[in-house]
């Protein structure tokens, strides 16, 4: 299957430690939503993405199997804490988690930034994106 990241996942190294084979294919920007920092029952906010229109957020794609998946839904607390949902380009389906439950918008801890900052740079993605949105925060890179 096909799974789209724009967080913490975007790191290769991390995507190697919670997937068995992950595939990493491109990056690509997904349409009608921004990249938030939200949290549920902490002090700080993990990556979510929330519809926007007119917006778009970058992320990977990554090529992932069902152990894979299976193991990237523990990590992300399915479906208690995030929710899946999918778009479809070019006739595939992309699978991607969102934030299902009542959340407030928090500012991410330092080692959360330097994780995706690194995903960024793997994806060769422009940081610039991620800067802005951390500035919301009062966040730097």
């Amino acid at each position: 299957m096909l799974y789209f990241a724009y967080g913490s996942n975007l790191n290769h190294e991390q995507m190697k430690e919670r997937c068995k084979k992950p595939k990493y294919i491109k990056n690509i920007f997904l349409e009608g939503y921004k990249l938030s920092f939200c949290a549920i029952n902490r002090n700080y906010g993990t990556a979510n993405i929330i519809k926007k229109p007119d917006s778009t957020v970058p992320g990977g794609v990554w090529k992932i199997s069902v152990s894979d998946e299976k193991g990237l839904d523990y990590y992300e607390g399915f479906p208690i804490k995030y929710t899946k949902d999918f778009f479809t380009i070019n006739d595939e389906k992309i699978m991607f988690y969102i934030i299902k439950r009542q959340y407030s918008f928090k500012p991410p801890q330092r080692w959360y930034v330097d994780i995706i900052n690194q995903g960024y740079k793997d994806c060769n993605i422009d940081r610039e994106y991620l800067k802005k949105r951390l500035r919301r925060y009062n966040v730097d890179l």
